[in-house]
């Protein structure tokens, strides 16, 4: 079926009119004569069947009408040119869209995203934070870097890494403290993180406790806000020492105890069924395994060496 549009000539004449109020600054900006615009925009006034300027001696005005469709109008070319200069500028290069949950997306897989670049240097990869499972077919997404279960119908879920959190704290929270256990743990501030509101209820009962105010504590969303209140001093926090790598290296947090609970959850990298085997995406795919597995292995022998 035809597609009720007018033409975009007449839009674009349109449009400029509509932003300087001129048919004659409209025509000099579009390189036309003055009765060329006067015509593109007769043509789609009788293409609406509704009129769009007031014609008058001293010149043209909106109406009503115009003035809205102006607007919609504006915004939709702006669209169109930026997907046209996106397109125009690729010049052989393939794009990937990836969601990502942020602190995962910030902390772990950028910093080592300047390999792939360099592995591959005609693939672009675009990071978009997403925190929650979405319908693939509705977005213009790629893959997705989800912490979760890996149930998401009609996709290819590989695995990444488990979270292991771990309590991190300021030095300067535990200054002059004897050894501490999970006990005295319990005694000091608990940063909670909103969007696992039982980790710390989980992290005890592995260590055989049941804290009575397990659950209290300031309430923060994501994981780089409790590294930088645990930083502050604030608390005692649990955060995967994957994503405070930086904070640890530079002793800005501590890990008073190399203690983790268990998870059913964990890191996967989830692909829609329909796009298993673009080429571009099977790279990125290869290279984050590897990179995945290549830090598990240095963790597992970390701990060994410990």
């Amino acid at each position: 079926m035809r597609r009720k549009i007018p033409s975009t000539s007449a839009l674009i004449a349109f449009e400029s009119a509509a932003r300087h109020q001129s048919f004659t600054k409209a025509a000099d900006e579009l390189a036309l004569t003055q009765s060329a615009v006067c015509r593109q925009i007769g043509s789609l006034e009788s293409f609406l069947g509704v009129e769009l300027f007031r014609r008058s001696r001293r010149g043209v005005k909106l109406t009503d009408a115009g003035q809205a469709y102006s607007r919609r109008v504006a915004l939709q070319l702006d669209a169109v040119e930026r997907d046209t200069l996106a397109v125009m500028g690729q010049q052989g290069q393939q794009s990937l869209e990836l969601a990502v949950v942020p602190s995962f997306g910030t902390q772990w897989l950028l910093p080592r995203l300047v390999d792939f670049q360099r592995q591959q240097p005609h693939v672009t990869v675009n990071l978009t934070s997403r925190t929650r499972p979405f319908l693939f077919a509705d977005s213009d997404f790629d893959a997705a870097i989800y912490y979760g279960d890996a149930d998401w119908p009609g996709t290819q879920a590989d695995f990444l890494m488990a979270e292991n959190a771990q309590p991190v704290c300021s030095p300067q929270l535990i200054a002059g403290l004897p050894l501490l256990d999970a006990g005295s743990l319990a005694r000091l501030p608990l940063l909670q993180q909103s969007t696992r509101p039982y980790a710390w209820r989980q992290w005890f009962a592995s260590q055989g406790l049941q804290v009575a105010q397990d659950m209290s504590g300031p309430r923060l969303e994501l994981f780089s806000m409790l590294a930088q209140a645990a930083s502050l001093g604030m608390g005692m926090a649990l955060i995967p020492p994957f994503l405070i790598e930086r904070e640890l290296a530079d002793g800005r947090l501590v890990c008073p105890l190399a203690a983790s609970a268990s998870s059913d959850k964990a890191y996967y990298l989830i692909i829609p069924e329909r796009r298993r085997e673009a080429p571009a995406l099977q790279r990125l795919r290869e290279w984050l395994l590897a990179e995945a597995a290549a830090y598990r292995q240095a963790q597992a022998n970390a701990e060994l060496s410990a």
